[in-house]
């Protein structure tokens, strides 16, 4: 009875303020997951839960010990744990973008569309003749989100995109076609680029580096990706860390046409 007589004294802020630490327990999940970061994540849960018991039996000796641990940690995660974080505050500002994008699309009279103009059609087109040759790519294409720091990690371009341009990135004997490229209003902005690699044991053992790497972006950021299967020649496509489903390249154009406006 007494739960519920506390359950009854629950105002709006308190509602509130657990919704708000479930989606931050979300998100950080979300972010750590099927990295080794995990491990280090459940690790600090059960410190913090051992501290609350401790406090809560009153043993001040381990309860001094497990604060004191508790407060100079706070400063060791923010140093290890830089790249999530930041990696965190990206994904957060995203979502919060997005969301608040689609809340004022009908108020979309009201501005200036910005259009972007990446040529889709010779993208899929230069897929569609590397499919053939089971010529291995990497393609994504930004969105909200700035790729800076990942273009960093390769070698930042700035070409206009036509189909010639990306066959001639990722054939077998060029010293770009390793790696992403990064493609932005039309301009591959970099190639060569380094993507985080999405470690989960749940994606099929046929896909490869490429196909993990296209997954861990599209899991971080709002970016879209492709990819060409050296091995096979079949052609993916990922939104949101998912595999997306398509019957043929038309569709797909059309999607993706869809996905960037």
């Amino acid at each position: 009875m007494e739960i519920f007589k506390d359950l009854l004294k629950l105002s709006v802020v308190d509602v509130i303020d657990v919704i708000l630490v479930a989606l931050l327990l979300y998100y950080i999940y979300k972010l750590v997951k099927g990295t080794v970061a995990i491990n280090i994540f459940i690790g600090i849960i059960i410190i913090y839960l051992v501290w609350k018991l401790t406090e809560f039996l009153n043993m001040e000796l381990l309860t001094g010990i497990f604060g004191g641990f508790m407060k100079v940690g706070i400063i060791a995660l923010i140093v290890v744990f830089q790249p999530e974080i930041r990696k965190f505050l990206l994904m957060v500002g995203s979502t919060n973008f997005n969301r608040r994008r689609k809340f004022l699309k009908p108020f979309s009279f009201l501005k200036t569309e910005i259009q972007n103009d990446t040529n889709v059609d010779a993208i899929i087109s230069a897929c569609n003749k590397m499919s053939m040759s089971k010529t291995g790519a990497l393609i994504v294409f930004e969105r909200n989100n700035n790729l800076d720091f990942l273009s960093s990690s390769g070698d930042e371009m700035n070409i206009k995109v036509t189909q010639p341009i990306i066959e001639s990135i990722f054939f077998k004997n060029s010293p770009l076609h390793d790696g992403a490229i990064i493609v932005n209003n039309n301009v591959v902005k970099a190639t060569r680029v380094i993507l985080p690699v999405n470690n989960e044991k749940t994606i099929p053992q046929r896909f490869g580096l490429r196909h993990r790497a296209a997954i861990g972006v599209t899991e971080k950021t709002d970016a879209l990706a492709l990819v060409v299967s050296e091995e096979t020649g079949h052609i993916s496509y990922f939104k949101d860390g998912e595999f997306v489903v398509f019957e043929d390249t038309n569709q797909l154009s059309s999607m993706i046409k869809k996905d960037l406006s």
